[in-house]
């Protein structure tokens, strides 16, 4: 069905809004797939906190103008979901990645982070990178290390003098 002078101005505001507040972007070839498994893709997104949408390129490429994702313009060619995401830099990578060990026909041509163009080979390190809470926590550890040594130390001063005492009473004990 044909879209309106309208509708694709609603488009391409609604994705131009979304891109502005995305943290990254992955933009996959979905040829070959079938319904079923795009409206699996669609769930998995949804739940990953990834906004996922088909987009015409043209409208595609007027949504993406003047935000982070410019750099991807050039590469809108061909039938192409584009995925961003809302939550962590990582979380469109994921479910991308994720889904395509399953389905070997959903192919990434393009993944943008930080209004940097990277290659699609790079979409795993951007995958692997922790969430908002795994960083948190991460720091939280690195940042507690040295109070947590600091405290066995403190606790190994009276602990070697109470094994000391031990012996010499064992060593009195036997004699």
């Amino acid at each position: 069905m044909a879209l309106g002078l309208e509708d694709k101005k609603a488009v391409v505001a609604e994705v131009s809004a979304v891109a502005a507040d995305a943290h990254s972007a992955v933009a996959a070839e979905y040829r070959g797939l079938t319904v079923g498994e795009m409206t699996e893709l669609r769930a998995a997104a949804r739940n990953g906190g990834v906004y996922l949408r088909v987009v015409k390129n043209t409208l595609a490429r007027r949504a993406v103008n003047g935000t982070d994702f410019e750099c991807m313009q050039d590469g809108m060619t061909g039938p192409l979901l584009l995925a961003f995401s809302q939550e962590d830099p990582g979380a469109a990578a994921r479910v991308i990645k994720d889904f395509a060990k399953d389905h070997d026909k959903l192919v990434v041509k393009m993944v943008s982070i930080g209004g940097q163009m990277l290659p699609a080979s790079e979409l795993a390190r951007l995958a692997s990178m922790p969430t908002r809470d795994q960083a948190i926590s991460m720091l939280m550890a690195v940042m507690r290390a040295p109070f947590d040594k600091f405290a066995r130390t403190l606790n190994e001063v009276p602990g070697k003098m109470v094994r000391t005492v031990a012996a010499v009473r064992d060593a009195k004990d036997a004699a």
